[in-house]
């Protein structure tokens, strides 16, 4: 499964907003001139977030988008599925052999759980210096 850059960026939007959940409209111009991003690019990002009840939009001198619901509720499979489609690391499992098969379906389910689990609040708060779970590697 490849996340092409509507995913990466639409994150890159919820993200920025849910680090400022809570104090109003957030203008895109200022996510885009932030992280260098397309201002243009990003309009056509948060329309399906929006249409999909993710981000609600403020118009006016002071307006702009802001997180619908608080970041712990939403995920970066909400996110990723608006703006992707359904999670598939292959096309046409259903025709693979069955060890083909059932090692797409473990790594769908796997890839289905880290998005399921990781909220907008766990990438807002993540840091460099966040501390990891995972892999010990000794020599």
């Amino acid at each position: 499964m490849k996340i092409s850059t509507k995913g990466r960026y639409g994150l890159t939007i919820m993200i920025e907003l849910a680090k400022h959940y809570g104090e109003g409209p957030i203008p895109l111009r200022q996510i885009a001139a932030e992280k260098e991003l397309s201002e243009a690019y990003l309009e056509q990002l948060v329309s399906p977030l929006r249409n999909a009840g993710l981000v609600k939009s403020v118009r006016g001198a002071y307006g702009g988008y802001m997180l619908a619901n608080a970041p712990t509720e939403i995920t970066a499979a909400d996110v990723v599925r608006v703006l992707e489609g359904p999670i598939q690391p292959v096309e046409g499992i259903e025709n693979e052999e069955a060890p083909q098969r059932e090692l797409w379906l473990r790594i769908r389910d796997a890839v289905k759980n880290v998005l399921d689990t990781t909220t907008l609040e766990d990438l807002a708060e993540y840091t460099d210096n966040t501390i990891h779970e995972g892999y010990m590697f000794y020599i």
